[in-house]
């Protein structure tokens, strides 16, 4: 069964296509109608949408094929124990879901680096129990700069090659790139400790600054989020 997944952020519109679980390709697009015309062109069974930015009636009377919307009542392979279910954003349990769904369904840690940086753990029960939010690194810069009388707006650039500056740029420069990798760093360690076994993957438009921390248990997917709306496609479906 082939399967389309969409995701509408506030910018840019995501899509892929699967087979089963195997990716077979995604595409990314600026405008909703350049979207359009591409997914009329595809063979497909069954469709996933995702949207921050328009609503399920809107969506319905621009898209020309039947899909699922994705809402805080869609069901999922995952049971949610986030305390506050409607403030739940459905890119962060679809990248729990993703994520779980790639590791074997066992206990997994989720960390999307975009203008936040989430963390989402699942448990060895396939439970979603929540995690954490922080600033990205864009947003970091913005809020030295925004927050302070004159520290500079910093081109991130790339990551230095150590936590060490030499000016007041460097320094800011240094701080934001490894004080976002000593978080994930940290953050990591302390779910190893309580889950041995737990899997990590990391997706978002940064993510692939910090492959280097790749490793037997971490896992750099930029497409997760996609992984995951498959999965939960598979789930109302099957």
């Amino acid at each position: 069964m082939r399967n389309l997944v969409i995701d509408i952020g506030n910018t840019r519109v995501k899509s892929a296509l699967f087979e089963g679980d195997r990716l077979l390709g995604d595409h990314s697009f600026g405008e909703l109608e350049e979207a359009l015309s591409f997914w009329g062109s595809m063979a497909f069974d069954s469709c996933l949408v995702s949207s921050v930015k328009y609503g399920e009636e809107e969506l319905g009377a621009r898209i020309a094929f039947p899909f699922h919307f994705l809402s805080a009542h869609s069901p999922l392979p995952l049971v949610n124990g986030y305390a506050t279910p409607r403030t739940l954003g459905l890119d962060r349990m679809a990248a729990a879901v993703g994520a779980w769904h790639l590791a074997g369904r066992q206990s997994v840690l989720a960390i999307d680096m975009g203008s936040c940086i989430t963390f989402e753990f699942v448990d060895e029960l396939a439970v979603y129990r929540g995690g954490a939010i922080s600033p990205g690194l864009k947003m970091r810069a913005s809020a030295m700069h925004s927050f302070t009388a004159r520290l500079p707006l910093v081109d991130l650039g790339q990551k230095p090659d150590q936590p060490l500056g030499n000016s007041t740029v460097t320094c800011m420069q240094a701080g934001i790139w490894y004080g976002v990798e000593f978080e994930l760093v940290g953050q990591i360690e302390s779910y190893r400790l309580k889950n041995p076994e737990i899997k990590v993957y990391i997706c978002g438009g940064d993510s692939q600054s910090f492959e280097s921390l790749a490793k037997d248990h971490i896992f750099v997917v930029p497409n997760l989020v996609l992984h995951g709306l498959n999965c939960i496609l598979n789930h109302n479906v099957e």
